[in-house]
């Protein structure tokens, strides 16, 4: 159902908010914008062999340099976290590497969809004051930032966690934080600077415009749901299997390191068409990284393969394919792929044309988290728990209900063809984390929806259209409607300043199943209600119309009922799909 979109809101999430404004850019005697590394005024990395000669937080303790170099994050490299490129400091330990936020006028240029900042807060809690991005047109806006603290704040949003703090008297067993925070700017509008919070508490190492995914939509992608154990790995071949949506003549492919402590080397990497098990439709074709056949992935970080001329067909299985030359025990990955995938016999495999080195299977999907394709008119994402994710369809058949919406969106004229992006995580939640968003765990549930969803929505390619579509999970695990439409609330707000048309869906019945007890429905019942009658959102699906019981609304329509009664069955899935207003997922 579609609504009327309500007046510009106010983003009060836990990271960022914004205001847009068109107030003039400066006013009289403001100082000149500068180079973030000419305002410099504190120094946050030591070597573990002089601890004095840093002091980040006032009391003398700092992040060891050793820390940061085995975590990859090295002098002068440039990482790319949710879609944004920054560049660590170039200082050496013991050199000033970073601004504590004082109302400085920063230099920063480019277009695009967010500001990002790499910070940490040293106050001991959250460090939060408003800035200002200005724009070479003269108009401005206004933005809230919000820097967790750097040894207390929470981990399941953090960009990476270091093992040390230094400190003069020695070194503590303790993990310190860094964060990667990205607060909107106006759509279309040339950044020429940003006025820094008057904060001293909240710390600025890097600073960019994350630019806007032109040219690109996005096909295929999975959330990292947690890290588990894997292999181990050593000079192995993984050759994953995904599905596209949408087709163009370009294609890339996006890893992710997300959560991890330590780089992970990608030796070589290939795509091609699947004829099927392993097998390729002709040679793989090679991909590159930067101009180079492979790439060292930092902790929590993120790497794109260079564009390459590919014929990337529609509704059609690839075959990605990427070397791992060193050992690897654990891994970012997305738990439930419903897909087979391979792993090969030591060697680099990736150009292999047959399935012969490929002797042994994985139900996930490592590190690869997106495919894109040149072209097209961007792309759909659905956030959502193990209904989206693809639980009880067929594995290798491509009938979770995504698959089946990509279906109608590219047989048909009335709208863009948008690319589905499914962003579902089994067992994953709203309002709470399963994975405690840091080292190996063997719950792959996922960090909240709203910890993931800078990095799951807002910095997937060309993003259009959010339908979100959980809640499910955090009834039946006590949380109540209150909760839950505060943190469906939340995210409407953040999805909207970005300029992303949200849609909600209603939160299907699941009477049967152990823990779908009477009060868990009561707050299922009350979060659906809200939102069949709010103005947060541009629209809904009544998906929990779509699939009840008639007879008796609490359960799940028996022809739609997998046998679990808490997940649809396929033709479950393929009905809530066929209830989609294609016309309510256009911006």
């Amino acid at each position: 159902m579609m609504r009327r979109r309500a007046c510009a809101a106010v983003v009060l999430g836990l990271l960022a908010s914004l205001c847009l404004g068109t107030a003039e850019a400066g006013t009289p005697g403001s100082p000149e914008p500068l180079p973030l590394d000419r305002l410099y005024d504190n120094t946050a990395v030591s070597d573990d062999a002089r601890p004095a000669e840093a002091d980040f937080d006032g009391s003398g303790a700092s992040l060891s340099a050793q820390d940061l170099t085995a975590a990859g994050w090295t002098p002068g490299r440039t990482l790319t976290v949710q879609g944004a490129r920054l560049t660590w400091p170039r200082s050496s330990p013991g050199e000033p590497d970073n601004v504590r936020a004082d109302g400085q006028s920063v230099r920063v240029r480019g277009r695009g969809n967010a500001l990002a900042l790499l910070v940490s807060g040293t106050g001991g809690s959250a460090a939060t004051g408003t800035g200002v991005v200005r724009y070479a047109n003269g108009s401005s806006s206004v933005y809230r930032l919000t820097a967790a603290d750097w040894r207390t704040g929470p981990l399941t949003t953090k960009a990476v966690a270091l093992p040390h703090i230094n400190t003069p008297t020695g070194q503590l067993t303790e993990q310190a934080r860094l964060y990667v925070v990205t607060v909107p700017v106006a759509l279309g509008r040339e950044v020429a600077s940003v006025t820094l919070p008057r904060e001293k508490g909240l710390h600025v190492f890097a600073l960019s415009v994350r630019p806007e995914t032109r040219g690109w939509t996005g096909s295929w992608a999975a959330s990292t749901s947690g890290q588990p154990a894997v292999g181990p790995w050593t000079d192995r071949t993984l050759r994953l299997v995904v599905h596209t949506s949408a087709g163009g003549p370009r294609v890339r492919i996006r890893l992710d390191n997300t959560f991890a402590s330590a780089p992970v080397r990608i030796g070589s990497a290939t795509v091609a068409v699947q004829s099927s098990g392993a097998t390729p439709l002709g040679a793989p074709v090679p991909l590159s990284f930067r101009g180079a056949a492979g790439t060292r992935i930092p902790a929590g970080a993120q790497e794109f393969s260079d564009p390459l001329g590919f014929e990337v067909p529609p509704d059609t299985n690839l075959l990605v394919s990427f070397h791992l030359p060193e050992t690897v025990t654990a891994a970012p990955v997305h738990a439930l792929a419903v897909q087979r995938s391979y792993v090969s016999t030591p060697g680099d495999h990736t150009a292999d044309a047959g399935p012969d080195a490929y002797t042994s299977t994985i139900a996930n999907w490592p590190l690869l988290t997106g495919v894109d394709v040149g072209g097209g008119p961007g792309s759909v994402v659905l956030l959502g728990d193990s209904i989206t994710d693809g639980e009880k369809s067929t594995p290798g058949a491509n009938r979770r209900w995504p698959d089946v919406l990509a279906d109608r969106l590219r047989n048909q004229d009335a709208v863009p063809r948008y690319g589905v992006l499914n962003h579902g995580i089994s067992a994953n939640r709203v309002v709470s984390d399963r994975y405690p968003g840091d080292g190996v765990s063997t719950d792959t549930g996922g960090v909240s929806a709203l910890d993931r969803f800078d990095r799951d929505v807002l910095a997937q390619t060309s993003a259009r259209t959010v339908v979100v579509f959980q809640g499910v999970n955090d009834v039946r695990w006590g949380a109540t409607a209150e909760q839950v439409v505060a943190g469906l609330r939340e995210i409407a707000e953040r999805a909207r300043a970005r300029g992303l048309r949200v849609l909600a869906a209603t939160i299907v019945p699941c009477e049967g199943e152990a823990r779908c007890t009477a009060a868990a429905d009561a707050q299922r019942v009350a979060v659906n209600s809200w939102i069949r009658d709010n103005a947060d959102f541009d629209g809904f699906f009544d998906f929990d119309a779509v699939l009840r019981d008639p007879a008796h609304p609490a359960r799940l329509l028996p022809a739609y009922d997998s046998g679990d009664h808490l997940h649809p069955g396929e033709a479950g899935l393929a009905a809530l799909a066929s209830a989609v207003d294609l016309r309510a997922l256009v911006r």
